[in-house]
């Protein structure tokens, strides 16, 4: 099943196009015309992995002076880089009457493999063929005259794209946002709460001490007043503590993780998260391992708890 807008028209976009008129939004894919790929072997495991070591791998091979994003994802045993500008693909659009806004998502050829099991002519006289499991550009002219080319349509769109940088300024659509809005706004409410009872315990506690300070002179003396504040002391440390480990799982929302559920007091904490799939569970588990938090799969979600 395709999560990504497959219902939405797909329009290849190539160097030789021409120019075009929408009247709603679409997917775009991208011809190897508006790309730089790579594919390589390499001893890493996961995705966030590859995305770091990406912008090395294009060393020289990239124009200086433009500003680059990377898509990585796996083919086989193999990782593919993709290094893409989204300024100049968005220029180009706009030279073919498409709008930033227009677009919804934008996938690159590559990501479409396995659709191109014949070729995709490209306006007169080129198209996009599969050589060496890539998906290239040649000239119609070196295709046998029996070819039959493919109609290209969104039976092509990938399962994955990425937004066209000044589309929407994000890569979370607007789902994911308001998600997240939401998940924010509890952790708000939360610093809210804590910082009031806060507020009210170290209020509290001055009025006790000028109480006591009134009512017996005596204890006026340096080492006196030093137990004193150290007994308020160690309400701020509590709540201290509280906050940081708010911070600390406020860091393990990211990309499909969604908190659900949230308790907090003096000694304990428990969170718990669903997950999109297995996947950004695991990593969720490996985060909180780094934490050296208490991780549990609970019916389909994953409970990280602790003690403060």
């Amino acid at each position: 099943m395709n999560f990504m807008g497959s219902n939405k028209e797909l329009l290849l976009v190539h160097a030789s196009m021409e120019d075009v008129s929408l009247s709603s939004t679409v997917n775009v894919m991208l011809t190897p015309q508006f790309y730089t790929l790579k594919k390589e072997t390499l001893p890493v495991k996961y995705l966030y992995e590859a995305k770091k070591i990406a912008p090395s791998l294009f060393d020289g091979l990239l124009e200086a002076g433009s500003s680059y994003r990377y898509l990585v994802f796996k083919e086989e045993e193999s990782w593919v880089f993709i290094a893409y500008d989204p300024e100049k693909i968005s220029d180009f659009l706009i030279s073919k009457g498409i709008q930033p806004e227009q677009v919804s998502k934008l996938f690159f050829a590559q990501q479409a493999l396995v659709s191109f099991s014949a070729p995709v002519l490209l306006g007169k006289k080129e198209a996009l063929v599969v050589l060496d499991d890539t998906v290239t550009v040649v000239p119609q002219a070196v295709l046998r005259e029996e070819t039959r080319p493919l109609v290209f349509d969104r039976s092509f769109t990938p399962r994955t794209g990425v937004s066209l940088e000044g589309t929407y300024g994000s890569i979370f659509s607007l789902k994911q946002a308001l998600v997240l809005a939401a998940v924010f706004i509890s952790f708000a409410a939360i610093f809210f709460v804590e910082g009031w009872r806060y507020s009210n315990a170290s209020e509290a506690g001055t009025e006790e001490m000028q109480r006591l300070l009134e009512a017996y002179p005596s204890m006026q003396s340096e080492i006196q007043r030093k137990n004193i504040a150290a007994k308020y002391r160690m309400i701020d440390t509590t709540e201290r503590k509280k906050r940081e480990m708010i911070r600390v799982l406020s860091k393990m929302i990211f990309k499909g993780v969604t908190l659900t559920s949230f308790t907090l007091n003096e000694k304990h904490f428990k969170a718990q998260f669903s997950c999109s799939n297995d996947k950004v569970a695991k990593r969720l588990k490996e985060l909180a391992e780094k934490e050296k938090l208490h991780t549990s799969k609970v019916a389909g979600a994953i409970e990280i708890e602790g003690t403060l």
